[in-house]
């Protein structure tokens, strides 16, 4: 029972903090420095804009594949062993797909052009990426032993 509270708890912490700076953004704010800019962004696709062309499919597509993650990590062993990174995953998600649905694209707000230019991004793909990558570093110590 521990495990599902710190799940859900880090996944509306995420989910929250996420749309709050989201709002931000949305309410004008803006930051443009010759390293990293912090301005809004709409994102028709997914990363790097990929799958754009699939339009208003793209956010059913996309509820039906988190709504998939979030069956399998209910019912598998992931959630109990992984609560806060599952959390951070699936906040994000939905931060994201929350997006799709409310303003049409994903909001993205940190573009980073220092040397090359990346893609622009925001809070909750850095919490999908940091839940992937503590499982990952963590299966990755497991099975070395």
């Amino acid at each position: 029972m521990r495990a599902y509270s710190i799940f859900f708890l880090t996944l509306i912490g995420v989910f929250f903090i996420d749309k709050g700076i989201k709002d931000i953004f949305l309410g004008g704010y803006e930051f443009i420095s010759s390293c990293i800019s912090l301005e809004l962004h709409k994102n028709y696709g997914v990363a790097f804009s990929m799958f754009a062309f699939l339009g208003k499919y793209l956010k059913w597509i996309q509820l039906i594949l988190i709504s998939s993650i979030f069956i399998y990590v209910i019912w598998s062993k992931l959630l109990k062993e992984y609560p806060i990174s599952t959390g951070l995953i699936l906040g994000g998600a939905i931060g994201n797909l929350y997006d799709r649905f409310v303003h049409g694209g994903v909001i993205d707000y940190v573009a980073w052009h220092c040397g090359f230019n990346f893609a622009v991004f925001n809070f909750a793909d850095v919490m999908i990426d940091l839940g992937v990558g503590i499982i990952l570093v963590f299966e990755f110590l497991k099975h070395k032993k």
